[in-house]
């Protein structure tokens, strides 16, 4: 074989490899940065979720301090936060977000409180000084890394 072929080939051959390592190099840099945008997306979604959750929840609790009958359509906005963190969340959120409508349901049940009820309440149960703390407590461990 001629020696001016051999460098051309190897020129060409050099020129090849290093066009598919710049292609490759970048095809993995878009996908690496396509998931971590992916990723934040679904954080940002179940942090939006738990927020939306914590502040129905809230108001729902409260009221059912005030009132013995609560009003279904109320709790039919809980129960689908309920339903889209069971679709989005780890089963321990679930299930802490399932022990708040239970206490919320049972607050409703219960007779209504004035404040001085409430004290006693308070001192009697911990959970009803904050019914969302288990709650919360899920969401951080399932979202690491963030800081709040």
């Amino acid at each position: 074989m001629d020696p001016g072929y051999f460098s051309a080939l190897a020129a060409l051959a050099g020129s090849t490899i290093g066009g598919m390592t710049s292609l490759v190099t970048a095809w993995q840099t878009q996908h690496a940065q396509f998931r971590a945008q992916r990723r934040q997306h679904d954080i940002e979604r179940r942090e939006e979720l738990y927020k939306n959750f914590i502040e129905e929840s809230s108001r729902l609790y409260a009221d059912a301090y005030e009132h013995d009958k609560a009003d279904v359509s109320n709790l039919v906005k809980l129960y689908a936060l309920v339903s889209r963190m069971r679709v989005l969340s780890t089963g321990r959120v679930v299930e802490e977000a399932d022990q708040v409508v239970r206490l919320i349901i049972e607050t409703y049940l219960a007779p209504n409180k004035t404040l001085r009820d409430l004290e006693q309440d308070f001192v009697a149960r911990e959970a009803a000084m904050d019914p969302l703390r288990d709650f919360s407590n899920a969401c951080r461990a399932e979202l690491p890394g963030r800081t709040f």
